[in-house]
């Protein structure tokens, strides 16, 4: 089979989070050659448990704000591709931390474009917003690419104005036949093994059951579009070689979730989850109310992906449950860091199997 990736040159800005962690995975089993730029990582996080800097070429551990390291480092690099991950990821830290969560998301990925005008080796470049980019009416059906933006909190408003400013970008120095080819990615709640963020749902329940502390639970009747995090990976790639091989054609927005059917209830995550915790039951406790508002419905529509760039979901919930807590069972129970990696390196190999592709 043909591996559009072997060799090719990738570089990866927020490589040191979670998802850019599994992102390096990923890339590294598809043998390409991997630079990463990102602050440096937490004591606690997927990046150092797994080793993930053993797998790159190179690394800045720099602040996307910092627009002279970004241009270094992409000039000394000189990737095919480019995944822009780097950001403040989370809403509720966002209202603690607005003007951080604009800098970073906002004028940081502005910075990456700028830089990106002067680099001649760039083919394609697929920008990481979120799916609560869409202004949220609190709709059961789901959102659509055309669908209106918009932001009620300071991190889904600065997701917004990145997009507002790739189309802007994009439009004024991105536009012609031979330049690189831009595109956003807007991903559901992604879940996996070795995400340790505060405040996201299975890291806590985990964190609970294993320190017999209370599980403070927000808002169990909210839906979300959960997937496991190499199902929105899959399609980042999906959509880069799309990019690079046709870039007239891809420039736009491109929404990444389940499928409808598949939308779960937080409290239905935690119905589920008992399965896998071995009779084991956390003590759920009604979290107060600190006015720091958060969206009931979320959906997304991802009919266009399936479409247009041959995509689509291979696992349903319970899979994803299943794949993300047997990580966490293993890093509770001994797993070392290797043995934590060769878990993320199986899954990977079986979710390649399930899809048949090369991605």
């Amino acid at each position: 089979m043909n591996n559009f990736w072997l060799r090719k040159r990738v570089f990866v800005t927020g490589h040191t989070g979670f998802k850019g962690s599994w992102l390096v995975l990923l890339l590294h089993r598809m043998g390409a050659r991997v630079c990463g730029y990102a602050l440096p990582a937490g004591n606690r996080s997927l990046y150092l448990q797994a080793g993930i800097s053993e797998l790159l070429e190179r690394e800045w551990l720099e602040d996307l704000r910092d627009g002279d390291a970004l241009e270094l480092a992409l000039r000394e690099s000189q990737p095919d591709i480019v995944f822009h991950l780097a950001a403040r990821a989370l809403v509720r830290e966002s209202y603690d931390q607005p003007i951080e969560t604009f800098d970073t998301n906002v004028l940081g990925s502005a910075r990456l474009l700028q830089a990106l005008r002067f680099s001649s080796s760039v083919k394609a470049c697929v920008m990481v917003t979120s799916d609560k980019v869409y202004e949220n009416r609190e709709w059961s059906h789901p959102y659509r690419e055309c669908d209106p933006l918009g932001g009620r909190d300071p991190y889904s408003a600065s997701k917004a104005a990145m997009e507002q400013v790739v189309a802007a970008m994009r439009q004024s120095y991105f536009s012609m036949p031979d330049v690189c080819g831009i595109a956003t990615a807007r991903a559901g709640n992604v879940i996996g093994g070795g995400d340790w963020a505060k405040d996201r749902l299975l890291p806590d329940i985990v964190e609970s059951l294993a320190s017999d502390e209370p599980l403070l639970l927000r808002h169990p009747e909210a839906v979300r579009p959960w997937q496991h995090v190499l199902e929105s990976l899959a399609g980042y790639l999906r959509l880069a070689r799309c990019l690079a091989e046709q870039p007239g054609d891809y420039r736009e927005a491109w929404n990444f979730g389940p499928w409808m059917h598949q939308r779960i209830s937080v409290g239905e995550v935690l119905a589920r989850g008992r399965h896998y915790w071995a009779g084991a039951e956390p003590d759920i406790r009604a979290a107060a109310n600190d006015g720091k508002a958060e969206h009931q419905e979320l959906n997304l529509d991802i009919s266009k992906s399936v479409a247009r760039l041959g995509w689509r979901p291979r696992l349903d919930f319970d899979e994803a449950l299943a794949w993300t807590l047997s990580w966490y069972h293993l890093y509770y129970h001994g797993g070392g860091g290797y043995a934590l990696r060769a878990h993320c390196l199986e899954q990977i190999e079986d979710y390649l199997a399930m899809s048949g592709t090369d991605a």
